[in-house]
């Protein structure tokens, strides 16, 4: 198992771990239906809050680019974040070391963030010759600032912890216990934050997140014209990705011909 789901009914939370060490986390098509089944055991226990965190001191360090393939990768992707930004109840990425791409979508997914100060955050899909969705880019912004959002997508730069709480993008920056590592120590302090929401009432934390939802960019509405999804499509058909694949397998520098 990749994902692997706990609930605590002593607490009502869960958390959902990602066990992938050998990939710093990175996801591929069996991870994300394993996910969606997670999901699925979240909507049926009911907790109160759910913490998200990866195994090995990494979160996610985002697809596993060995296994994809196609744009059937990213639908399956866009339901599961779909499903995760949905809950009704508070989410907590729990970050340390990696949180790359699809990381840091799983990441904007979620309500709030923890990270270690080893964290870093980068979408550096431009180093691949392919784009992330519309939903990506208005969270992005909605959650780093607009000027950051732009920084991260046009220059691939990766932002570490310490500036990413600086622009409220991360909660909390939690201090690394050397006995559990980055990675137990943010999962730590996040169980302990999820235990003290679902302290909380309920009804009031639900309806807060329906509110605070309703505040955020709606992507599709958004591009009104179809331009985005056409480049979307246009990126995931190109040479380009091609070129970046081969490259990341070759561990060679990428030439791209925006073509």
């Amino acid at each position: 198992m990749i994902i692997t789901y706990a609930a605590d009914p002593s607490q009502s939370t869960a958390t959902i771990t990602i066990d992938r060490p050998d990939r710093r986390g990175a996801l591929n098509q069996t991870a994300l239906g394993e996910l969606d089944a997670a999901l699925d055991e979240v909507a049926a226990d009911g907790p109160r809050a759910v913490v998200l965190w990866g195994t090995g001191d990494h979160f996610c360090a985002g697809a596993d680019l060995s296994e994809l393939e196609d744009q059937s990768f990213t639908r399956a992707l866009r339901s599961v974040l779909d499903r995760l930004a949905g809950l009704s109840v508070p989410t907590i990425a729990a970050v340390a070391g990696s949180c790359m791409g699809l990381g840091v979508q799983l990441a904007l997914a979620c309500d709030l963030r923890l990270a270690t100060p080893d964290a870093r955050f980068a979408v550096p899909v431009a180093k691949l010759g392919l784009m992330v969705d519309h939903w990506t880019v208005a969270r992005l912004a909605a959650t780093f600032g607009s000027s950051t959002a732009r920084w991260m997508l046009l220059s691939a730069g990766i932002l570490p912890a310490d500036r990413a709480f600086g622009l409220g993008a991360v909660s909390e920056l939690v201090a690394v216990d050397p006995e559990y590592g980055p990675g137990g120590t943010v999962r730590a302090a996040a169980e302990e934050l999820a235990g003290q929401i679902a302290q909380l009432a309920p009804l009031a934390i639900t309806g807060s997140k329906i509110g605070l939802d309703l505040l955020a960019p709606d992507g599709v509405a958004s591009d009104p014209d179809g331009r985005y999804v056409e480049a979307f499509d246009r990126a995931w058909a190109s040479g380009d990705l091609v070129e970046g694949r081969a490259a990341f397998a070759e561990r060679r520098p990428a030439v791209f011909r925006g073509e």
